[in-house]
């Protein structure tokens, strides 16, 4: 299936200009914020992860182009083509894992004790079947490091149907394995309820 023809997936007739853009960000803001909440887990002390949607990424292409004040078909192109691999087909969860570090200190102590952290994501469900992370390729090249890991990570999740109709149930945890932090949080209800959009065919 090519993702670029997917329903799911962004065009440039979804992205608005500067001007109609800024007539609504305050708006779509308080409608993100939302989003994101029902979305975002924290794991541990210094992982976040985010589960990301449709809605999620179109609202990162529309504020980097803000933030750039990109104006050509070009350059929102651009935007499309890093993104869009980040909204999830239906089967799937995407994952934008951030270390949150807020010193130097922190990042020459986490950084190398990371190294390995975007393939040790698993999502274990009530059953005790899981299914671990893996990296997106379009992003792993410029972000795996042998000696220090970057701060930020994409991820996904692929789910066989059986697998999708367990997690329905709840139970879930996100688990991190990797030695150096062994983490695990259970996903409240709503965001199971949340993320149910995503894996689930939307025809």
């Amino acid at each position: 299936m090519s993702t670029m023809t997917s329903k799911r997936k962004l065009t440039l007739n979804d992205i608005l200009d500067h001007r109609a853009y800024e007539r609504v960000r305050e708006e779509r803001r308080n409608e993100i914020i939302e989003v994101k909440r029902r979305r975002r887990l924290h794991l541990g002390t210094v992982v976040t992860v985010a589960f990301e949607n449709r809605a999620t990424m179109h609202n990162q292409i529309q504020e980097m182009l803000r933030v750039e004040r990109t104006v050509t078909d070009e350059g929102v192109m651009e935007e499309l083509r890093a993104y869009n691999p980040m909204i999830p087909e239906p089967g799937q969860l995407c994952a934008t894992l951030f270390i949150e570090l807020t010193s130097e200190d922190q990042m020459r102590e986490w950084l190398p004790k990371l190294v390995g952290i975007e393939k040790s994501l698993v999502i274990v469900l009530a059953d005790g079947s899981s299914v671990r992370c893996t990296v997106d390729e379009q992003h792993a090249e410029g972000l795996t490091r042998e000696t220090v890991t970057a701060a930020v990570h994409y991820v996904r999740f692929d789910f066989t149907a059986a697998q999708i109709e367990t997690f329905a149930k709840g139970g879930v945890q996100l688990r991190c394995d990797l030695s150096n932090y062994l983490e695990a949080i259970e996903l409240p209800d709503f965001t199971v309820t949340e993320l149910l959009t995503d894996l689930r065919d939307d025809a």
